[in-house]
């Protein structure tokens, strides 16, 4: 929706004119880390922010944010130095930013209802504001003079000049006052219909009644509802009189978490296919948000000069162009289809084997569970017995261990001021290095919870940035996941399967990219980088979660203490191989549908399932289900918007990273130390390709049609391939 001000900063170094101090003195506040006065905690509001001990206080905090810009525009508005106007401009970012940021951290996993409805109000009316502050030419007009004064700037602030005059002309700054006018139009249409996606799918996520309920595996009851129904029995009664009888049946909710576990464990080939129809045929309403969303993207890119909205949301990327990603998309494609091919036939040879000849052929229901029964077959894997060495506190112990390992700091458990947390769960961490100290500030929100964002997820409260020679503002963020809490289905406590491991692992390299990043403007902190850059570092520690010499440290039997044996990780690593192509391919699928919704297109839009059905038929041997649209629970089709394709790249780069850098030694200081000084700390300071070739030489990308394209060798060699 917006591309300038969806950054982060704070106050200006001590040798700025006294007429300047006087405005810095008004500032709406700033981050505070648990304050504490003796022995006694001050009491503060939500995420250290003054403002947030109610939900009312989400009113004054976006008045006093809106009321600081104005006190900066004005300032700028009198062409003070170049380097004056970009931090002047970074202080508005971060202002504005650390209104957006919490409350939309509030939105997700606020269990106070009032609290939800303030930050959902701030959310609405702070974005409104930021079209105002993307379309003011006082502060283009400001930019633009800091550009040319480019030679007086630092590197960074040179970079970050440009940037915002390019962010502002990506807004329509520059258009005439009737195309800008409509440029705004549909920026607040696609919000809404972003914004309406979403909750579409929150509120109806469908469901099924299965009958008898012993059609329901045990392991399954804790996903599932009780329902009955009545049934009419024959009667030998002359009078005609039928008995009733209730029948119990379950109703499994096919919300995207629910119905992976259906899907995977279910044995029943009917309940599954039930639950795979329904669960990819709703909400039925975004088919229609869907198109409308597309077209709307691709108005906006046509008053912008673009073909197509791929060719609009690429242009900053390290890609650069639809061309470059299309390529890059069927060289992917063609790499992995001949593997992928026997990896089919396998599952479906397998099918055939427990099932009988007559059993059919195999249908998209059947993947998951015949995937997971190979698995099992072939490496004798239990995944309650590989969930047992992961209990969630000894995982957290293993991110200790991790950044212990390879940046020589510690993540210190430090307790919160009343009215802090959002919930009793939430544990904070201060990441403080023995030199330099606390570098940053780490929530972890992991539990499932009603209400809660359903997903797994790194959210930006406070971006780190320069306030002076010696002081800097540290960065703040949350990681949020929905791990299953305790209960009578867990009575042991929360034990990871691999795959949220894995998960845990990506979002906290998005955390670490934050939290070690050390850049003078909060524009460039952490993972605020182009998109087709940002996944690297999460993509990178995923190995963790694969590699037995890390996996040691901290991985114990949540009942005996046992370190997680060899044998059992070479054979989880086995297991993980076995259907390596098929995965990759649905990863390029997925990318490839965005792409084409977002590409070229002549209107009204062909039917979005149709697309969907033709790419499934061209690039994978899987049938699409008529009736079913699996796009409408797409949710990255809106902030990943023609960029999904930036898993796999960052896949490609990160394969090369960990091959160069990391699998000698995964937990080398010598490694870390490179990975932080090289890469992490710069953020999106310095340009993504300087950044890889510093990192690990000639080699890892190449470039093409103007654009740039990852070096695919070392994920090769690693599949296989």
């Amino acid at each position: 929706m917006f591309t300038l001000f969806n950054r982060s900063v704070s106050k200006f170094r001590n040798e700025l004119k006294s007429k300047w101090v006087l405005l810095k003195i008004r500032s709406f506040g700033t981050y505070a880390a648990t304050p504490q006065t003796g022995t006694t905690t001050i009491s503060t509001g939500l995420y250290g922010f003054p403002h947030l001990k109610t939900p009312k206080g989400f009113q004054k905090f976006v008045d006093e944010a809106i009321e600081r810009s104005g006190e900066l525009i004005t300032y700028i508005s009198t062409m003070p130095p170049a380097a004056e106007i970009i931090r002047a401009m970074d202080e508005i970012s971060d202002t504005v930013c650390s209104v957006v940021d919490s409350a939309e951290l509030c939105r997700h996993t606020h269990p106070d209802r009032e609290f939800v409805e303030e930050a959902d109000k701030v959310s609405l009316r702070i974005n409104e504001y930021l079209h105002h502050l993307n379309t003011n030419h006082v502060l283009y007009d400001a930019v633009k003079k800091a550009e040319q004064e480019g030679h007086m700037l630092s590197e960074e602030a040179q970079m970050a000049a440009r940037n915002l005059r390019i962010d502002f002309e990506r807004g329509g700054i520059h258009l005439c006052t009737e195309k800008l006018d409509r440029v705004n139009l549909l920026n607040v249409e696609i919000s809404k219909l972003c914004r309406e996606f979403n909750e579409n799918i929150a509120r109806d996520p469908g469901f099924v009644d299965i009958y008898p309920s012993s059609r329901i595996p045990k392991s399954l009851h804790y996903l599932v509802k009780p329902v009955y129904r009545s049934t009419y029995l024959k009667s030998k009664d002359l009078a005609g009189c039928r008995d009733t009888t209730t029948e119990k049946g379950f109703r499994i909710r096919t919300d995207s978490q629910t119905l992976a576990s259906v899907l995977q464990l279910s044995s029943d080939g009917e309940v599954r296919k039930m639950a795979y129809i329904q669960g990819y045929s709703v909400p039925n309403a975004n088919v229609c948000v869907l198109r409308r969303l597309i077209s709307s993207r691709h108005k906006l890119a046509q008053i912008m000069g673009c073909r197509s909205y791929a060719e609009f949301a690429m242009k900053p990327n390290m890609a650069s162009s639809p061309a470059v990603v299309m390529s890059f998309l069927h060289e992917m494609s063609n790499m992995v289809r001949a593997k992928a091919d026997e990896e089919f036939k396998a599952i479906r040879k397998f099918k055939r084997e427990k099932c009988g000849e007559s059993c059919g052929d195999l249908r998209p229901w059947d993947e998951a569970y015949y995937t997971t029964m190979m698995k099992s077959s072939a490496y004798n894997l239990d995944p309650s017995v590989v969930a047992s060495y992961f209990p969630l506190s000894q995982c957290i112990e293993g991110l200790k261990v991790l950044v212990q390992s390879l940046f020589g700091a510690t993540f210190c458990s430090i307790p919160m001021a009343p009215g802090e947390s959002w919930h009793p769960q939430v544990l904070k961490l201060s990441l403080h290095h023995p030199e330099e100290g606390d570098l940053g500030y780490l929530y972890l929100d992991l539990y499932s919870r009603k209400g809660k964002y359903p997903g797994c997820a790194h959210f930006a409260i406070k971006g780190g940035r320069r306030i002076s020679e010696t002081e800097y503002q540290l960065p703040v963020v949350a990681l949020v996941c929905n791990f299953l809490a305790a209960g009578s289905h867990n009575p042991s406590g929360v034990k990871l399967n691999h795959a949220d491991l894995e998960t845990l692992f990506h979002e906290f390299g998005h955390a670490l990219h934050s939290l070690l990043s050390r850049t003078d403007y909060q524009h460039f902190s952490g993972t605020r980088v182009v998109l087709d850059f940002a996944e690297i570092p999460s993509n990178l520690f995923e190995y963790y979660a694969w590699d037995y010499r890390f996996l040691k440290t901290f991985a114990r039997h949540y009942s005996t203490g046992e370190e997680i044996p060899q044998k059992l990780v070479e054979s989880m690593q086995g297991a993980r191989n076995m259907f390596a192509a098929t995965d990759l391919q649905r990863q390029i699928f997925y990318a490839l549908i965005d792409q084409t919704f977002f590409g070229e297109h002549s209107f009204p839009l062909e039917d979005t399932s149709c697309i969907v059905a033709k790419l499934k038929r061209e690039h994978t041997c899987w049938e699409h289900v008529e009736g079913t649209h699996w796009e409408t629970r797409f949710s990255h089709l809106l902030n990943y918007g023609a960029g999904y394709y930036s898993y796999l790249y960052a896949k490609c780069f990160a394969a090369t990273i960990w091959k160069n850098l990391c699998q000698e030694d995964p937990l080398s200081l010598s490694a870390g130390t490179a990975l932080r000084t090289k890469f992490l700390q710069h953020g999106g300071a310095r340009e993504p390709a300087v950044l890889l070739n510093d990192l690990v030489g000639d080699g890892i990308l190449r470039h093409c049609n103007g654009g740039i394209i990852p070096d695919a060798t070392s994920l090769c060699y690693e599949m296989k391939l």
